[in-house]
C-alpha cells in the first residue's frame, strides 16, 4: 500500500511503509550487508559515538542551511547515492530518483546498472543535477564511451566505483537464493574491474573533460593518491557495509582523507548517514555533502519519488533545527569544536537510528 509522501510526518514512518510495501527480498537487498554485517553497525557506531558541544545566546534567525558541490549548488549537503537496483523498489528506477533530486534542489548519482539508464534518465530529468557512476565492465574504449555519453547527457560530473574488485558475501541474499538486477548485470567481465588501477585513474584525467570522482575511498593514503591525480570528488565509502567486512566506520575516515585532501578535491561522506544530525556532524568534520543510499532506497519504496523528496525534505527540518540549537548560521561556522567523542548509548544496527521502529521485525 502506498500513501501521500506528504503524510508521513517522520522518516520512521517512511521506513515502515517501505517495509511495508517491499518484499522479503527487496527489503533484506536495501539492509543487509556483507558477511557479519559488522561494517554497517560501525558506519552507525562511528556517527553515535560524536555528541555535541552548542553554543548558545547567538542570533541564528538567518539560517543558510545550503550547500555547493562541484559548482551546483544543493539545498542541503545531501545527495542521492548510486543504487544498482532501483527497479527492484520502484518500477521508474533511477528516473524516480533522478526526477526526485531535480524537484527537491539537490544532485542524484546514477548508477550504470540502474534501469532505465544514462540517456533515459537525461531525457527524464533534464539539468546539470545528476552524476553518472560506473562499475568497469570492459576496456579503456568502454569507459571512454560512457564518458563521451555522460558528458553528453549533460551529467555534471563522472564517479568511478573502486571498492566492488570482488563482490561482497551478502548473505541475506545467499541464503534465500536471491539475485538482485543489478548483480545479475555485473556478473559478466569481472576481471575489468579487479585489474582496474591508479594508471587508468590517471588516463581518464588526462582524457576527458568532466570532473572525476572515485568512490570507495577509505584510507588517507588513497585519498591522497586520488588528490595527486587530479581527482575533483573522493567518495568517502564503504559500500554501505555491503563489500569488506570489518571495515571502518564512514565518519571514523573522514577526518584523516579530509586532512589529506586539503581541500584540493570535494569530500562526500556515505555510510550509515540516516538523520540530520548525521549530516551536520559530517560537515562539522569536514566533508563537503553525504550520500544516502538507504534512506533514498527507503523513500523509493515507500512511495516512490515523492517518498525520496519527502525523505529529503524532513531531513532539511532536521537539518535547520540541530544547526540553530548548535548556535550557527550555516555549515561555515562548524569545525570539530562543536563535536564531542562519547560513549554510543545505542546498540547499533542498520536501523538503530530509528527508535520508535520494533528492531525483531526489521
Amino acid at each position: 500500500m502506498t500513501k501521500d509522501a506528504k503524510d508521513f510526518a517522520t522518516l520512521h514512518q517512511i521506513v515502515r511503509a517501505a517495509r511495508e510495501n517491499l518484499g522479503d527480498n527487496a527489503w533484506d537487498y536495501i539492509v543487509g550487508g556483507a558477511d557479519t554485517e559488522t561494517t554497517i553497525k560501525r558506519n552507525r557506531h562511528a556517527l553515535d559515538t560524536l555528541a555535541f558541544r552548542p553554543r548558545v545566546l547567538n542570533d541564528v534567525t538567518g539560517l543558510d542551511i545550503s550547500s555547493t558541490l562541484f559548482g551546483q549548488k544543493l539545498r542541503i549537503p545531501v545527495v542521492l547515492a548510486p543504487i544498482g537496483s532501483l527497479q527492484d523498489l520502484h518500477p521508474d528506477g533511477g528516473a524516480g530518483t533522478a526526477r526526485a533530486a531535480a524537484e527537491f534542489g539537490t544532485i542524484s548519482i546514477l548508477s550504470s546498472v540502474c534501469k532505465p539508464g544514462l540517456e533515459a534518465v537525461a531525457d527524464e530529468a533534464p539539468g546539470e543535477n545528476r552524476i553518472f557512476q560506473l562499475y568497469v565492465r570492459g576496456d579503456d574504449a568502454w569507459v571512454d564511451d560512457f564518458a563521451t555519453r555522460a558528458i553528453a547527457g549533460n551529467y555534471t560530473a563522472f564517479c568511478m566505483t573502486v571498492d566492488l574488485d570482488y563482490y561482497g558475501r551478502r548473505e541475506r541474499d545467499i541464503a534465500k537464493g536471491h539475485m538482485s538486477t543489478s548483480r545479475k548485470t555485473m556478473a559478466n567481465n569481472e576481471d575489468y574491474q579487479k585489474s582496474l588501477s591508479w594508471d587508468q585513474v590517471k588516463r581518464f584525467k588526462d582524457t576527458h573533460d568532466i570532473p572525476l570522482m572515485l568512490k570507495g575511498i577509505a584510507t588517507a593514503e588513497d585519498a591522497a593518491r586520488a588528490v595527486e591525480l587530479g581527482v575533483d570528488g573522493i567518495y568517502v565509502s564503504n559500500h554501505g557495509g555491503r563489500q569488506l567486512d570489518h571495515g571502518r566506520g564512514g565518519a571514523d575516515v573522514l577526518p584523516e582523507v579530509v586532512e589529506v585532501a586539503g581541500g584540493k578535491a570535494q569530500i562526500i561522506l556515505d555510510g550509515g548517514i540516516m538523520r540530520g544530525t548525521d549530516v551536520v556532524k559530517a560537515m562539522a568534520l569536514g566533508a563537503d555533502a553525504v550520500a544516502i543510499g538507504r534512506l533514498e532506497a527507503f523513500g523509493m519504496g515507500a512511495a516512490g519519488q515523492a517518498g525520496v523528496v519527502r525523505v529529503l525534505e524532513l531531513l532539511e527540518t532536521e537539518i535547520q533545527i540541530c544547526l540553530g540549537l548548535l548556535g550557527v548560521t550555516g555549515y561555515g561556522e562548524l569545525d570539530k569544536s562543536y563535536l564531542h567523542q562519547d560513549v554510543s548509548l545505542t546498540q547499533p544496527h542498520v536501523l538503530s537510528a530509528f527508535p520508535l521502529l520494533d528492531e525483531d521485525n526489521y
